[in-house]
């Protein structure tokens, strides 16, 4: 299960280029299918649960 980095957008209500950053900061895990980012849905909701 992934994320899209519009999906994360809406989640955390910031633009793409800080969803970009985030990921360039390793927050959590990410990987990219061709030209398309996409954002582990565990790591990512383990990352919000312990942020907020």
């Amino acid at each position: 299960m992934c994320y899209s980095i519009a999906e994360v957008e809406l989640i955390l209500g910031i633009s793409r280029p800080s969803v970009i950053k985030l990921l360039k900061q390793n927050e959590f895990k990410w990987f990219k299918v061709g030209t398309v980012y996409r954002i582990s849905k565990p790591s990512f909701d383990e990352w919000l649960k312990n942020t907020v």
